[in-house]
């Protein structure tokens, strides 16, 4: 019940370096089951006392990465409309996971509010432990776990969203947004001065936290970036004395953001990505049937075209050109026609959405959750209804924001809310996500 095997998979370089492997831990299945009854109650709980802070997307239900990115890039962009200097932190915690202290967190549940059974329930859970090592055909001995939460378990997210939450109330002028162990630390100020002195006190203030809490900062892989122009250089923001890496674009939550918000850097990631998968499939033509290599497009293609572009997607026709050009190929190598043949026919025989729609399809969606009002309180205060209480053809809209600049007219919040009121009522007044997926998909 309390055993983990432990398989080491190798990600990159020598193989004869331990810290090129990924471990991943097997559990018993009987002790995820008793966790996942465990785990429906907390969730319960939970959600009825809003324990964790509207921040923490992580391992929350109707939360995703792509809202997450979001909040950030709208403060972001808020800021810079009003014309003040903004910042990021990206903070990078060593095997967050894995050093949790047991202790602590038993004392941070109870004061939430699990207490009693439960919180008895929840010792024994992580108290005699154990974890071996199998590789090939050779296990190692049983080695006792004196800290952190079971790999691969149920309960563990959990627990680290509980263990991590009041790293909120650290800081009164930071907002942090935070995807489980990845935290990512925002601020703006009219001054710019001001705006560095600012940072490095409140990360101070963060660094003591996480001393306290016993979790350690990787501050080689932490990184600041500075948002819009600046001619001068920008002032060193530092922890503890060390200063911190500059960047002008990192990989945020699986998307890559640069300090213009160009998008630029992700759809060139995605470019390549995308032009190894087209080869892949290319050479797999001459063996395989259309039906094998429509597959191939929806597990090597289409994710990359996916992923958060509700996020970067609205963006310059000119920008998204590239990859318009590759899923037309693709489309034209899974139908076996000529290089130069039309793909409209295509698409439609495949009932595949071009790049653009794709766009507006996932942009819709979550205009549409935000019409039913179950986004998060920090995304769906994104979208103001228009005032009025007369059933008119606008029913259903939501206010449209003056913005002055062609980036910001870019984001969700502002072409996502011109795209929902020009819908139709029989889209807006679907009962459910799927019913809406389905009807938009026809239109």
């Amino acid at each position: 019940m309390k055993i983990a095997k432990v398989i080491p998979i190798h990600k990159n370089g020598n193989k004869h370096i331990f810290t090129n492997y990924r471990p991943v831990s097997l559990l018993p299945q009987f002790s995820k089951i008793l966790e996942k009854l465990y785990n429906s109650r907390m969730d319960n709980f939970i959600d009825k006392h809003k324990l964790i802070n509207e921040g923490q997307y992580g391992f929350r239900a109707a939360r995703s990465t792509s809202m997450a990115i979001i909040d950030a890039i709208e403060e972001i962009t808020n800021s810079l409309e009003g014309k003040k200097h903004a910042a990021g932190i990206f903070i990078d915690l060593k095997k967050a996971f894995d050093t949790l202290n047991h202790s602590i967190l038993l004392k941070k549940l109870d004061r939430y509010g699990i207490r009693g059974v439960a919180l008895s329930w929840i010792q024994s859970y992580l108290t005699g432990r154990q974890q071996y090592v199998k590789m090939g055909e050779f296990t190692s001995g049983y080695l006792d776990i004196g800290c952190g939460v079971p790999q691969g378990s149920v309960l563990g997210p959990k627990l680290f969203n509980l263990y991590i939450n009041d790293i909120f109330n650290v800081s009164k002028l930071l907002k942090l947004v935070i995807f489980a162990d990845d935290t990512n630390v925002f601020y703006s100020n009219d001054n710019y001065s001001n705006l560095v002195t600012n940072i490095n006190c409140e990360l101070r203030k963060l660094k003591t936290w996480m001393d306290i809490n016993k979790l350690s900062l990787n501050l080689n892989k932490t990184k600041v970036m500075f948002f819009g122009n600046y001619n001068e250089k920008p002032d060193s923001v530092n922890i503890d004395g060390v200063v911190l890496d500059t960047v002008s674009e990192i990989k945020f939550l699986g998307v890559i953001i640069d300090s213009k918000l160009s998008w630029k850097p992700h759809i060139r990631h995605i470019q390549g990505k995308v032009s190894k998968s087209i080869s892949i499939i290319n050479k797999a033509k001459f063996f395989l049937n259309y039906n094998a290599l429509f597959l191939l497009y929806s597990s090597l293609v289409l994710p990359y075209l996916n992923y958060c572009v509700e996020v970067w997607g609205n963006n310059y026709k000119s920008s998204l050109h590239p990859l318009v050009i590759l899923q037309k190929r693709a489309v034209r190598i899974i139908h076996k026609v000529g290089y130069y043949d039309h793909t409209n026919i295509l698409f439609l025989q495949s009932k595949l959405l071009k790049m653009h729609d794709l766009v507006d399809f996932s942009t819709a969606q979550l205009l549409f959750k935000a019409n039913k009002n179950v986004l998060p309180a920090r995304i769906q205060m994104l979208f103001a209804r228009t005032e009025g209480g007369y059933n008119l053809r606008g029913c259903d809209n939501f206010k449209t924001q003056a913005v002055s600049s062609t980036r910001k007219s870019m984001f969700v919040s502002v072409c996502g809310v011109k795209l929902w009121n020009k819908l139709g009522a029989e889209y807006k007044q679907c009962p459910n996500i799927h019913h809406f997926k389905s009807r938009y998909k026809k239109m």
